[in-house]
């Protein structure tokens, strides 16, 4: 069974950066389209990228285009989140996920918790001065 732990958060000042890394365990991470996902206080889940199970397809919410960039690493199992130019509104825990589905292909399917089958525990970013 598939287990994920996600790592890497901590506090950053406006304008920093940060990478987190989804770490897999208990089967091969390359079966799997990834997803990564944040959830502010009093917020909604909301997904903010997801990468195909080679690597070679992306997608972006527009919260976070231009400025994060998703990556993995199939050889060391994990999965990682470039965030560069944070800001307070980044502020949340920070969650990926693991899909047996397509969900690259459509942006809606990308952010939509529903199309993830396994989830990690959560790190927490906060950005603040």
């Amino acid at each position: 069974q598939l287990q994920l732990v996600e790592s890497g958060g901590g506090l950053v000042q406006p304008g920093g950066s940060l990478t987190l890394r989804c770490a897999a365990s208990g089967a091969t991470l390359d079966r799997y389209d990834i997803g990564w996902f944040r959830q502010a206080p009093g917020k909604e889940r909301e997904g903010i990228s997801c990468i195909s199970s080679r690597g070679g397809s992306t997608n972006y919410a527009d919260s976070v285009k231009g400025r994060f960039t998703i990556s993995r690493n199939n050889a060391k199992n994990t999965v990682y989140l470039q965030m560069n130019l944070l800001e307070a509104e980044d502020t949340a825990v920070y969650y990926c996920a693991a899909s047996t589905r397509a969900i690259t292909t459509r942006q809606v399917m990308c952010v939509t918790t529903r199309f993830y089958d396994i989830w990690g525990q959560g790190t927490q970013v906060t950005v603040s001065s």
